[in-house]
């Protein structure tokens, strides 16, 4: 019995987003205001800026912090030592590989702190992005 909910679910699942799909084909396909409105989107961009900045700035902290605070390089570097010497290849592997991406990881977040100081000095420049 429970298979036969499972399909009578999935088939009337399916029935309804072909029924929707067939009646927003029908409807026109006119875009809505907002598909048809230009530009590039500046002003929430720079709207963000302050989130943004803020976001990276704590990731990367954490990053840079000391062996005992959590998601830190240190703290993980310190964990694939402890692995490695009690010989756990496998638990080793997978934080060798995890601490690679994390270091990979700080690589990208210095970037975009970078980046988005530039679009924060462009976005004060230049009114918060209005069009005006």
């Amino acid at each position: 019995m429970p298979k036969f909910r499972k399909a009578a679910v999935a088939f009337t699942a399916v029935g309804c987003l072909l029924t929707a799909a067939g009646s927003a084909a029908a409807d026109g396909g006119s875009p809505s205001p907002a598909a048809s409105r230009g530009g590039d989107g500046a002003q929430a961009v720079c709207k963000r800026v302050p989130k943004t900045e803020k976001r990276v700035a704590n990731a990367l902290e954490r990053m840079k912090g000391e062996a005992g605070e959590r998601g830190s390089l240190a703290g993980l570097e310190k964990r694939v030592a402890a692995a490695k010497a009690a010989g756990h290849t496998e638990v080793y592997t997978l934080l060798n590989n995890r601490l690679t991406a994390r270091k990979a990881l700080k690589t990208t977040l210095e970037q975009r702190q970078k980046d988005v100081a530039v679009v924060k000095t462009w976005c004060e420049a230049n009114d918060n992005g209005s069009d005006s």
